[in-house]
């Protein structure tokens, strides 16, 4: 985009930009209207402003792109411009300057600064990127810590707080060991040892120490954390609460058991029973004749006591009954 007045100067530094190898696509622009439309309707490698516009200039197209909050390289092209000026436009946001008596320097500036705002780009995607992440590490409900090779705390989100009842404050510069408790604080070692290894270590069970001394049943991953060159800072952990969890499998643990100690007591009798119809005697499977509570006694837990059921009683012991009303 060229910001400039006078179409033979626009035309003059298009010829000399493509006859320096560049392609050029542009457009002229002599207000802060036409900037902002030109800007709404494309998006723009450079600005290439000149300083002495009568009704426009350089401090009001560099507040078009802040209104705009874009970061385009804008480069100062202008016969008058002096070492003075030029401090000011670079400080009022302009990125360089050039002296059309010296155009030999407007292509590799433009290379320059076009170079420049990618690297701008790729920071700001990275900050936005570290921020975002950053939300979502703080707002996730499971305990995320970070911890340097020394075992000190470096980051510590709101689950972790959720789940350990220390703030970020009483956390964070303190030992990782005031949330292990003692007789685990043996496996920071090992883990570290695993990790500089540079072996996996896989999600186990373990307990963790909250800050009411209660210790709290966690499931951990660990991973480790490196920098650009490979070499371990430190570890990362992510804690998830299973203490629901491992009481549910202790209830049906116990439940089962209970159900194995009850059943093994229990010896039950099933398929066909060979019966007397007159006796009432049975047939073990040796082809004896039992009777009926000496077989179920031999095959059973049961036990008899011995009674006399009201219809046998009438008419074994007819005497003893009282007579019906």
């Amino acid at each position: 985009m060229l910001v400039e007045d006078s179409a033979p100067d626009a035309e003059l530094l298009v010829a000399h930009l493509e006859a320096s190898g560049c392609k050029i696509h542009h457009e002229r622009v002599q207000n802060a209207a036409m900037m902002e439309d030109a800007l709404n309707r494309e998006r723009w490698d450079v600005v290439l402003c000149d300083y002495t516009l009568p009704s426009f200039g350089v401090i009001p197209a560099l507040d078009v792109l802040k209104r705009k909050k874009l970061d385009l390289p804008f480069v100062v092209v202008s016969g008058t411009i002096g070492e003075k000026l030029a401090v000011e436009v670079m400080k009022a946001g302009a990125h360089d300057f050039v002296v059309k008596d010296n155009l030999a320097r407007l292509a590799p500036a433009i290379e320059r600064e076009m170079r420049e705002a990618q690297v701008r780009a790729q920071r700001a995607a990275d900050v936005e990127k570290l921020f975002y992440l950053a939300a979502i590490v703080d707002s996730t409900a499971e305990a995320i810590i970070s911890q340097n090779l020394e075992g000190i705390i470096t980051t510590w989100n709101a689950g972790a707080r959720q789940l350990l009842g220390y703030t970020e404050k009483e956390a964070v510069g303190q030992s990782v060991f005031m949330i292990i408790p003692e007789s685990l604080r043996s496996t920071r070692v090992e883990i570290f040892e695993t990790l500089r290894a540079g072996k996996q270590i896989e999600p186990f069970e373990t307990k963790r120490l909250r800050k009411d001394g209660v210790e709290v049943d966690v499931y951990l991953a660990i991973s480790p954390i490196k920098d650009a060159e490979g070499r371990l800072l430190g570890a990362s952990a992510i804690s998830y609460d299973i203490t629901e969890r491992k009481k549910i499998e202790e209830e049906r643990t116990k439940m089962i058991q209970q159900l194995n100690e009850t059943l093994s007591k229990v010896r039950t009798l099933s398929g066909l029973l060979p019966i007397c119809a007159n006796c009432k005697k049975i047939r073990d499977d040796k082809g004896y004749w039992q009777k009926l509570e000496t077989f179920v006694h031999e095959h059973s837990d049961a036990e008899f006591s011995h009674s006399i059921c009201p219809d046998c009683m009438e008419k074994l012991y007819p005497d003893f009954v009282k007579p019906k009303e």
